[in-house]
């Protein structure tokens, strides 16, 4: 989101435009554009990121709720901080669980999307059909496209929901990865990307 300087103090009952944002999110089945905001509102596109921007101020650390963006569309979801506690009430403790395997593919989808099947089984050494298609049943990656090249393989990429998972408001909240630089290359590596007909 462009940074916009704005006042971000708790607004009295005239700011509307941050009401009725507040509103729109909160009903919208996902995450929607600024633009889809500002046509629904009468609104220009400048006037709805300041307001998107406040919003996004008095929630943090004031309420249960928070801005999440996600490819330049926000949504409104329950704070990170209150993740454990809602996953509690709600019984999803054990179906929020991931394997060794489905985290290590989901990191390196995370830190490189949009990314391929054969570039991660490169990576992992290992084939990743089974952790892609449960990555994929838990909402936590989703296909972006495919690759140029031989084959035109899937490219995926993290979902909303990835971030909902791991309690964060943006990818630019990911933390800082390091790598020696033999990781580094390995990772930057562009592989053969055919596909096996046979899905191995």
């Amino acid at each position: 989101m462009t940074d916009i300087q704005v006042n971000t103090t708790v607004p009295g009952k005239g700011d509307e435009l941050t009401a009725a944002l507040e509103a729109l999110l909160f009903v919208a089945s996902g995450p929607v554009a600024p633009s889809q905001l500002a046509e629904a509102l009468g609104k220009n596109s400048n006037e709805v990121n300041i307001g998107l921007k406040r919003l996004e101020a008095i929630l943090e650390g004031n309420s249960g709720l928070a801005l999440q963006w996600h490819k330049s569309k926000v949504q409104l979801t329950s704070s990170p901080e209150h993740g454990n506690l809602i996953e509690e009430f709600l019984g999803l403790e054990a179906s929020s669980r991931l394997s060794r395997a489905a985290l290590e593919t989901l990191s390196i989808i995370a830190y490189k999307q949009p990314a391929t099947r054969p570039q991660l089984d490169a990576i992992r050494g290992v084939n990743s059909d089974g952790v892609i298609k449960s990555l994929l049943s838990k909402g936590l990656i989703e296909e972006v496209g495919r690759a140029e090249g031989p084959g035109r393989p899937i490219m995926y990429g993290t979902t909303p929901d990835f971030l909902q998972h791991f309690g964060i408001n943006t990818l630019d909240d990911l933390p800082i990865l390091e790598l020696p630089p033999a990781a580094t290359d390995e990772v930057n590596q562009d592989p053969n990307p055919v596909e096996n007909p046979n899905g191995q």
